[in-house]
């Protein structure tokens, strides 16, 4: 189909693909950047062989540093490497680099502990990959808020995952942009951008010749029952109006 609309040629089975090894096996395709996790410890963390379980200590406040940065261009490289690795093949990298992110311009000693610390995550699962299977065949949601994670301006932290064929084909983890009265709030805010994430999925699978249309709806899962019970009410009164717009979306 391609090759009736444009000039090109036929290479065979990809191997590679902008630094992304796929691996074919009998239960399906693996795709990992095992290679270029390498490239990063030993650009970045060559001297240290220490490992870490987790990508980051949740219990650690980070806050801006208003004094002087600590060379803050080679945490910007650090960054960018992590988000292209985070981007393609790592979802579990998505929380600590949205957070770690947002310090870029002026880091501190502190944020420079916390790098550390994901770069020993990296190097405990540098093997990590996404393994897709031929089921399931739909594309499920998976939605999350943590309320308040920031004291200084009181914003959440939302977070989505889509899966299809077993592995993740989306997610996002980033701070809500308004401050929400409560959990509940919170959870509608993170599932209405979830919804916009699962929009845009569905009709790009109708856009894909030879998938079976119609495309099938796509579920979220939401862990708030309060969130859930809200959303399948119809009853607004003056402490709800404001959810009507998000509630209507999902």
């Amino acid at each position: 189909m391609l090759k009736a609309r444009f000039d090109m040629k036929d290479m065979g089975l990809a191997d590679v693909i902008l630094g992304v090894k796929i691996t074919r096996t009998e239960n399906g395709l693996t795709l990992n950047q095992t290679h270029y996790v390498d490239k990063i410890l030993e650009k970045f963390n060559s001297g240290d062989t220490t490992v870490a379980s987790t990508p980051i200590d949740t219990s650690h406040r980070l806050s801006k540093n208003r004094g002087e940065g600590l060379t803050q261009v080679e945490y910007a490289r650090i960054i960018g490497s992590l988000m292209y690795l985070m981007s393609c093949t790592r979802p579990d990298l998505a929380f600590a680099i949205s957070r770690l992110s947002r310090y870029t311009s002026n880091p501190s000693a502190e944020h420079w502990k916390c790098i550390k610390r994901l770069l020993q995550y990296l190097r405990y699962t540098h093997n990590y990959g996404l393994h897709y299977t031929r089921y399931p065949e739909v594309i499920e949601g998976y939605s999350d808020v943590n309320w308040i994670s920031n004291i200084k301006d009181s914003k959440s932290t939302s977070g989505f995952l889509f899966t299809l064929g077993g592995g993740a084909i989306s997610w996002k983890s980033s701070k809500q942009t308004v401050i929400a009265r409560s959990t509940m709030e919170s959870k509608f805010i993170a599932l209405d951008k979830s919804g916009e994430e699962a929009e845009w999925l569905r009709q790009f699978l109708e856009d894909i010749p030879g998938w079976p249309k119609p495309v099938s709806a796509i579920s979220i899962h939401c862990d708030s029952q309060s969130a859930i019970g809200r959303a399948q009410s119809a009853m607004y009164n003056g402490k709800s109006r404001h959810l009507r717009r998000r509630h209507n979306t999902i």
